[in-house]
C-alpha cells in the first residue's frame, strides 16, 4: 500500500482554520488508507469539512454553529 502523502494537499487546505485542517487531514488519510484514490480522498475530505464549516462571502471558512434545538424538537400531534 502506498504511503499517505499529506504534504501534497491542495493549497486551499492551508487557508482553512486549524480545526478544519485537522478534519481534512484525518479524512484524507483515512480514505487513502482504505485504498481510495488521491482525488477521491480529497473529495471525501472536502465533504467532511462541509459538515461543520462553511465558506463565507469573503472566501474564508467559518465553523457553522450547531443548533441543538433543530435536532431535538418534540413531536406534537396536529389535532384530530
Amino acid at each position: 500500500m502506498a504511503e499517505v502523502q499529506l504534504d501534497n494537499l491542495p493549497g486551499e487546505v492551508n487557508d482553512l482554520p486549524e480545526g478544519a485542517q485537522n478534519i481534512f487531514k484525518a479524512a484524507f488519510k483515512s480514505a487513502q488508507e482504505d485504498g481510495i484514490s488521491r482525488d477521491g480522498a480529497i473529495n471525501i475530505a472536502w465533504n467532511s469539512i462541509k459538515q461543520g464549516y462553511a465558506q463565507g462571502e469573503d472566501g474564508k471558512w467559518y465553523k457553522v454553529p450547531q443548533d441543538s434545538n433543530t435536532h431535538h424538537k418534540p413531536i406534537t400531534s396536529g389535532g384530530n
